[in-house]
């Protein structure tokens, strides 16, 4: 890389990435006293995190710890260190720091009061901005010399030069392009020979084959309190209640995005997922059955069936996997609302996903974040290779994982220039 670098363009901290992660890696470094510039592509910093606001913002979740950290999985011995820096609770509290209220819903997940991103990171910002940090916004990394600490960056004025002593990257995973999260940076990582686990989808819709009933009448429809069971790779049986919504392509919401990753891997193996939703968990299969067994003497079963307090979508659920005969036998009707079988064929694409599984392998990095072939130059948030589901999982290990790349940035950089 042939560069000319200004004194002007030199810093001591360059972090890159507007997001959660790479805004808490600014603020652990500012804090302490190094100047830090913040690079975003975007027109603004944090536009992915005022996207997961807009249903109300699920910053974190009030489980035992214990119990969250099983969360992350495989990944979870990567990021435990980064976890137990910056726990749940220690959040929560910085939020309260910046004059966010939050409360614990029924689910047990951690909401700002306001159910509202934007205050939070408006105030965020500004304090940033009073510790010091520079943003530079329209600003978009293209290339790196990794042996002179010295990146480029293309903006509206050209093409600038920048070198730093330290630099964390948190460029984000490869959903939501349009937010910012493309994933772009990977072929630049690659370049300098970083391995890139591939990026796949999580916390995702699944495609299924509905009828044109259930597509034009129920997309959108929401299956409330429904417990779905299916098996893994592993053999294991996977059950949790929870509420799902009908899509034209097959299935959305919170119970099949906490199933997503090994949906998603039991379809790469097999092609197909098959699994089971128990539509009315609450009535026991005898007392339903009974129910099912009352005549309906002149009345249509549509009717009957209604009668008995059935919703519509449950209706055109059981019309949509029994044919009309079946319809009439309350046996199978039972069976199909306590068993009823759905089988997934793909995952929705990667854009559409709320978070992506791959990135940046755990094994390139030192236990502090830090490229292992690379000194100087520290990675955090989705960018690396972990994934979780929805429920403040994936928030938290981008807050934590930002802290402890700044962390380690500024002992790394202490023991290379101890006046620092």
């Amino acid at each position: 890389m042939d560069t000319k670098v200004t004194q002007s363009a030199f810093v001591t901290a360059v972090v890159v990435g507007g997001g959660p992660a790479g805004l808490m890696a600014a603020e652990t470094l500012a804090t302490q006293g190094l100047k830090v510039s913040l690079y975003e592509a975007m027109p603004t910093v944090g536009r992915k995190f005022l996207m997961a606001g807009r249903g109300g913002l699920n910053i974190t979740h009030s489980e035992p710890f214990e119990q969250f950290c099983k969360r992350y999985a495989e990944a979870q011995p990567n990021l435990q260190t980064a976890l137990n820096e910056f726990t749940p609770i220690d959040l929560v509290n910085w939020c309260h720091e910046l004059g966010i209220e939050t409360f614990i819903g029924s689910s047990g997940r951690v909401f700002p009061k306001e159910m509202k991103a934007a205050p939070l990171l408006r105030r965020w910002i500004q304090r940033l901005k009073h510790q010091g940090v520079e943003f530079h916004t329209r600003h978009s990394w293209v290339g790196w010399d990794e042996t002179k600490h010295i990146l480029s960056f293309e903006t509206p004025n050209g093409t600038q030069h920048i070198s730093a002593k330290i630099v964390i990257l948190a460029t984000g995973g490869g959903s939501w392009r349009k937010l910012g999260s493309d994933g772009q940076w990977t072929e630049l990582l690659k370049d300098k020979q970083v391995q890139i686990a591939p990026f796949k989808p999580t916390n995702c819709g699944f495609e299924c084959d509905w009828s044109s009933i259930l597509q034009g009448r129920h997309s959108g429809a929401p299956l409330k309190g429904v417990t779905l069971t299916f098996e893994d790779n592993k053999g294991i049986r996977w059950q949790r209640k929870g509420e799902l919504l009908i899509a034209k392509y097959g299935l959305e919401g919170s119970l099949i995005y906490a199933a997503s990753s090994l949906l998603r891997e039991k379809i790469l193996t097999d092609g197909i997922a098959d699994l089971f939703l128990d539509l009315m968990p609450d009535r026991p299969f005898e007392d339903l059955l009974k129910d099912m067994s009352k005549p309906h003497g002149s009345r249509s079963i549509n009717n009957h069936l209604k009668r008995l307090g059935l919703k519509p979508v449950f209706i055109d659920l059981l019309r949509d996997r029994l044919s009309a005969d079946a319809m009439r036998d309350p046996q199978k009707v039972t069976v199909c609302l306590k068993h009823y079988p759905i089988q997934l064929t793909t995952p929705r694409p990667i854009d559409e996903a709320i978070s992506t599984a791959g990135g940046v392998k755990l094994s390139e990095m030192n236990n502090d974040f830090m490229l292992s072939s690379h000194p100087g130059f520290f990675c955090a948030g989705e960018m690396l290779d972990w994934e979780a589901p929805t429920g403040g999982y994936l928030l938290t290990a981008c807050f934590a994982t930002g802290q402890h790349a700044g962390r380690a940035a500024l002992n790394w950089i202490r023991t290379q220039e101890p006046s620092i």
